[in-house]
């Protein structure tokens, strides 16, 4: 799920590559990897996770994806400032879609730049395909299921602190999912950007390799990210709660702490 910057340098002319800044155009416009194209990936939140929610966010999803030009034969890379949380939850969409050849691109344009890979400034254009996919339920949860097993659950609050204990509010109600544990996903990375290496990671997630994992924070973009280092660190049931605290906390019957 992630790829080197040398590893992406080397195969940049390939046709069957797709490249993807989810970075603000903004910050596109202003430097990019060549031949890379823009998805603004953050003007995207789905936090309804009903039955009719999810099949909305299939519909949509197939359609951005589309755009982009996903074919079961090419490679999407997608990248962001680091090894950050739009370039994750773009993996994250595609291995729910059962794309195989996805990846994130460690240390994002920050580490691309200062090893003095080449950038350009003008905007490419999408190739847009039939994009279907295969949906993978394994890795995505909702709020029913979540508040049906609260006590079977390792759930992972990857949103700040303050967020977590209720001091900062971006809800209706604030605080937490109840038996949620908080670890910042800003720890998952590294001073130059990259992911941390698998001990510290497995310092801080040191939870049994047989449980069921739900990661959550505000839109679930934090927390694809989380998913991708648990993934990484080798848990094979981890699921990303797609609604998040904007669904949870804002549905006042559902439990808090």
């Amino acid at each position: 799920m992630l790829i080197s910057t040398s590893e992406l340098n080397s195969i940049l002319e390939n046709s069957d590559v797709i490249v993807a800044d989810t970075r603000s155009f903004k910050e596109y416009s202003e430097g990019h990897i060549p031949g890379a194209v823009h998805l603004d990936l953050f003007a995207f939140h789905w936090i309804d996770t009903t039955k009719k929610g999810i099949e909305n966010f299939n519909d949509q999803a197939r359609k951005l994806f589309s755009f982009l030009g996903v074919t079961s034969e090419k490679k999407i890379i997608f990248y962001d400032s680091v090894s950050g949380m739009l370039a994750a939850r773009g993996v994250w969409m595609l291995m729910y879609f059962s794309h195989q050849n996805v990846s994130m691109l460690d240390g994002g344009i920050t580490k691309w730049k200062k090893e003095n890979f080449s950038v350009e400034t003008k905007a490419n254009n999408f190739k847009p395909s039939n994009f279907s996919g295969k949906i993978n339920p394994n890795i995505i949860t909702g709020f029913e299921h979540i508040r049906d097993n609260l006590d079977n659950l390792k759930i992972i609050d990857a949103r700040s602190t303050g967020e977590y204990d209720g001091s900062i509010v971006r809800a209706a109600q604030t605080g937490h999912i109840p038996n949620s544990i908080n670890i910042d996903w800003n720890q998952n990375i590294s001073e130059d950007g990259t992911f941390k290496n698998d001990d510290e990671l497995s310092k801080m997630y040191d939870i049994s390799k047989d449980s069921e994992i739900v990661t959550y924070c505000q839109g679930a973009y934090r927390a694809a990210n989380s998913f991708l280092v648990l993934k990484k660190l080798g848990f094979q049931n981890v699921k990303v709660y797609l609604g998040s605290w904007g669904e949870w906390g804002n549905n006042t019957i559902l439990p808090i702490e």
